[in-house]
């Protein structure tokens, strides 16, 4: 299913405003975006199937699209930023950080600075 996501006269983002059930013809009118997905093109959706396929490996990625390791890297980075998830990771380092920070401080212990490392895994 290739749902647009862009006005094919401005290129503006795409809202729907109607929800129709299929069996009782119900109409639901409102402002409802569009999933994340939507907004993948039929490339990145390909890419996101096939990584999903095989179940996040890189190696296997690589040999079922016939690419590079730094091109799954690369395409699979622009495909979380495209979903809005890449700064999940940067985040995520970046709390490691200020746990490491605090602990060289001495604000904290050891034993208290890999309890908060392990929640933030969570």
């Amino acid at each position: 299913m290739n749902i647009p996501n862009k006005c094919p006269s401005c290129s503006s983002h795409l809202i729907v405003t109607d929800l129709c059930c299929a069996g009782c013809k119900t109409t639901i009118k409102g402002k409802f975006d569009l999933p994340n997905f939507a907004a993948l093109n039929q490339e990145e959706g390909n890419f996101l199937r096939v990584f999903l396929a095989a179940r996040g490996n890189i190696k296997e990625v690589e040999r079922r699209l016939d690419i590079s390791y730094p091109t799954v890297k690369g395409k699979l980075e622009s495909l979380l930023n495209r979903l809005g998830l890449g700064n999940l990771q940067a985040e995520m380092k970046r709390r490691r950080q200020e746990i490491v920070e605090r602990l060289e401080r001495g604000e904290i212990t050891a034993q208290e600075a890999v309890v908060l490392i392990r929640k933030i895994k969570e």
